[in-house]
């Protein structure tokens, strides 16, 4: 079964266009959570307290925004748009663990996954992914 039969996507790009990036980002947290934690069980043999503890290395708000900074040259130009956007979107969360800059970069960094994941690339979704795992 495909990631696409088990989490049906209905809205065309277009709509999904139209969606706050911070939506995005929503959905993209998810997305690299999910994926993270799946790598980390599927690598390791650590009990979930030292999964928990591994997975934030590449979850928190700081990593993020680093590895958005590592990556930036591999990405497209429309992804570099998406990620612009998504930074210069105002949000009125303020970060608990982070500073606004890197928490910007991080809802960026999750908008363009969620963004992509939504659209339906989950090929480019994982080659983002697979690139930020290998720099860890």
């Amino acid at each position: 079964m495909n990631i696409e039969e088990f989490i049906p996507i209905n809205k065309n790009e277009s709509e999904i266009n139209q969606l706050s990036p911070l939506v995005w980002a929503y959905v993209g947290d998810c997305v690299y959570e999910l994926y993270i934690r799946t790598h980390l069980v599927d690598t390791t043999k650590l009990n979930p307290h030292k999964l928990h503890v591994e997975a934030i290395k590449y979850v928190r708000a700081g990593a993020q925004a680093e590895l958005l900074k590592d990556i930036s040259d591999k990405l497209s130009d429309e992804e570099k748009d998406i990620v612009r956007r998504a930074r210069n979107t105002n949000n009125h969360h303020l970060p608990k663990n982070s500073n606004v800059q890197e928490y910007m970069y991080s809802t960026a960094f999750e908008a363009l996954i969620g963004y992509l994941y939504l659209i339906k690339r989950y090929e480019r979704v994982k080659e983002i992914i697979d690139l930020i795992i290998n720099i860890k």
